[in-house]
């Protein structure tokens, strides 16, 4: 495990501005205890500097993860922002979509958000704009981007899409039936 190089941070923090804005200071710093970010094969966690610590104590070998995954740096060093990281996500999000509950279980099967399905959306949320998706009780479901601005929500047909599913609770449970073997 070790700091983020200066380009890494760079990627790490563009990728959750996406989705924080300002609130993206919050995030750093914070008031209760010092985080930081760490790297470990090839995946950003984020934790208190008292878990870094302790956890500089176990070789890089035995060490399987320490704190919250943000995500993780592609083979072409893209950064993937992960559902691991949907709580904090949803905690300093400015952009919010909430879905209604008959349309809850269809993006959480990794379907997009349509028009029929959609309960609210953040005032003023533009096109392409990274969003957090809730349930209608503010549970946090999945993360993606929109279709439409929140405008143009209003006079989109009843099957349009709204918001592009990049990730969702259900992706850990899909991508387990898919590999078994991978969980051992």
């Amino acid at each position: 495990m070790r700091p983020l190089t200066e380009d890494e941070t760079r990627l790490v923090l563009e990728k959750l501005a996406h989705f924080m804005g300002k609130n993206i200071k919050l995030l750093i710093e914070r008031t209760d205890e010092e985080h930081c970010f760490r790297l470990h094969n090839d995946r950003v966690y984020y934790m208190p500097v008292r878990l870094m610590l302790a956890a500089l104590t176990v070789s890089r070998d035995r060490l399987a993860s320490a704190g919250v995954c943000v995500g993780k740096f592609t083979h072409s060093k893209k950064f993937r922002v992960q559902v691991t990281f949907l709580d904090y996500l949803a905690n300093y999000a400015q952009c919010k979509v909430w879905v209604k509950g008959s349309s809850e279980m269809s993006f959480l099967y990794g379907n997009h958000v349509l028009k029929t399905g959609l309960s609210r959306i953040t005032e003023g949320t533009g096109k392409n704009q990274a969003v957090m998706v809730l349930n209608e009780r503010d549970v946090p479901l999945g993360f993606g981007v929109t279709a439409r601005s929140a405008l143009d929500c209003a006079v989109a047909l009843p099957h349009d899409i709204v918001v592009l599913n990049q990730a969702d609770i259900g992706s850990y449970l899909r991508d387990e039936a898919h590999h078994p073997a991978a969980a051992l």
